[in-house]
């Protein structure tokens, strides 16, 4: 593979493994009949966690490791990132998190049929909100996603011991979780959000309802704010 074709197929590779470790803890904590069943939140915030550090350590080889399009915006536009790859990485992003949702199915197959709540079954490929107000929710996956990549910028000018920076990115997304996702599930993501969104939609799932497009556009469109925020912010005091 040429440099480009390598740093774009490691975004879908690593996207996918992101999505399968992440969107399979809250599989395994919401599903009926996992051995994680009711497991809690706490449990998918280490799991989201530890996802994040395997799929960056996966990618980090390749490519910049972003996975996610508000990262590779905001990276972009600070000038850390080609603007002409900017399309091709949320491309790969979104398709390797459409993947990535998918082999989850296939992992709890025998579970989906077991659980007849679709709200469950829809929270374990998308977000949703606890309380849905559109300002609200707005707000929090764009405070989220500017912790998230502001964070991301500022580790940057710091020195890491080899191979720490993922374990290191991994506590981030940990901690955002712990303490901003409650409100709405912190997509933080667009990719993450919208490619298991569309798998919700066409793969042939047990028990499953609608796929709420209604809510879909706020975990990607307010985490895009959010990472284009924090990229201004790096400018400015950098």
């Amino acid at each position: 593979m040429t440099g480009d074709t390598l740093q774009i197929f490691s975004e879908f590779l690593g996207t996918m493994i992101l999505i399968l470790l992440g969107d399979g803890v809250v599989a395994a904590v919401s599903l009926k009949k996992s051995k994680a069943e009711g497991a809690g939140w706490v449990a998918i915030a280490l799991g989201w966690g530890a996802a994040v550090t395997i799929a960056v350590y996966v990618a980090a080889s390749m490519g910049p490791a972003h996975l996610n399009p508000a990262v590779t915006l905001g990276m972009a536009i600070i000038g850390n990132f080609e603007w002409a790859l900017v399309i091709p990485f949320i491309l790969a992003q979104t398709v390797g998190a459409f993947v990535g949702a998918g082999l989850v199915w296939l992992t709890y197959l025998p579970h989906f049929k077991e659980t007849k709540d679709e709200a469950s079954i829809l929270g374990t490929f998308a977000t949703g909100p606890a309380i849905r107000d559109t300002v609200a929710n707005v707000m929090s996956e764009t405070i989220g996603t500017f912790v998230l990549v502001f964070a991301l910028m500022m580790f940057g000018k710091n020195t890491f011991t080899d191979g720490l920076n993922p374990l290191v990115v991994g506590v981030l997304i940990l901690s955002i979780g712990l303490s901003l996702g409650g409100s709405t599930g912190y997509a933080i993501n667009p990719a993450r959000d919208l490619g298991p969104r569309i798998a919700h939609q066409l793969l042939p799932i047990a028990n499953k309802g609608n796929s709420d497009w209604g809510y879909s556009w706020i975990p990607v469109v307010a985490p895009m704010i959010g990472g284009a925020i924090a990229a201004l912010l790096y400018i400015v005091i950098t």
